[in-house]
């Protein structure tokens, strides 16, 4: 994951991290360095090897995001969120009587923090890191960085049941100030889509994003629609990992 004090006192079920799982990272650099303006870190030492970061993407300096090399040809090329826990071996426990699912249980990655995948009742899966050394995005809200994760579910009601009983305080609370909505599955993809988390980047005009998509053999997934958090549109890299481009 990424290393920045600022996020650190953030509360449970707020997003930390992203990754994009790729078969050519190389290729990744060069598409979204030259979408978003990121410079690029390659894994310094055995821990961040560990944590599968083949690249650190930073934004004027400050961790974003990692690009990671697929060691298996079969796993799906996509964009993961990463939520942040003080205890990811409770909250595993707690995935688990909520009826989700564990896919990779918590594992520490040397002093940096601990990592689990998990899958919630509808399928769709999401990540967890427990903060060590690594607390999470150094920059976050603003173009070229995350700025939101909205779950593609067939049923919201569903969903918030169980995240709001995971992450209450983060979704619901007194205070919250979320990153994180639900809206149908079809509310903007083909009813047969599978549920799935889509992570958004700011940018601050979308058709300009567009174009530069399509200009470095990206692909339109969705063109632009309105949302309750701003302007939309989803997009794929040229290897298929799809995304979205948010304007405010």
């Amino acid at each position: 994951m990424a290393e920045n004090g600022a996020f650190e006192k953030r509360r449970e079920g707020v997003p930390c991290w992203v990754d994009a799982q790729l078969s050519d990272v190389e290729a990744g650099k060069r598409f979204y360095g030259e979408l978003f303006g990121w410079t690029f870190q390659d894994a310094e030492t055995e821990e961040e090897a560990a944590a599968g970061e083949s690249v650190r993407a930073c934004l004027d300096g400050e961790p974003v995001a990692a690009l990671v090399r697929k060691t298996d040809g079969r796993m799906p090329t996509v964009w993961s969120v990463y939520f942040r826990t003080p205890d990811a071996a409770a909250l595993t426990a707690r995935i688990r009587a909520g009826g989700g699912q564990v896919v990779t249980p918590p594992h520490p990655v040397g002093d940096l923090g601990s990592a689990a995948l998990a899958a919630d009742p509808d399928g769709a899966v999401f990540g967890l890191w427990q903060p060590g050394r690594r607390t999470g995005f150094g920059r976050r809200g603003e173009p070229g960085a995350f700025a939101w994760a909205e779950l593609y579910t067939r049923d919201t009601e569903a969903a918030n049941a169980f995240y709001g009983d995971l992450f209450h305080d983060a979704l619901f609370g007194p205070d919250a100030s979320p990153d994180f909505g639900r809206a149908r599955v079809s509310d903007v993809f083909p009813a047969e889509m599978p549920p799935h988390f889509l992570v958004h980047f700011l940018v601050e005009d979308v058709a300009a994003g567009l174009a530069a998509v399509a200009r470095l053999g990206g692909r339109v997934r969705v063109p632009p629609f309105e949302a309750s958090y701003g302007r939309v549109a989803v997009v794929s890299d040229g290897q298929g990992a799809s995304f979205a481009l948010l304007q405010r």
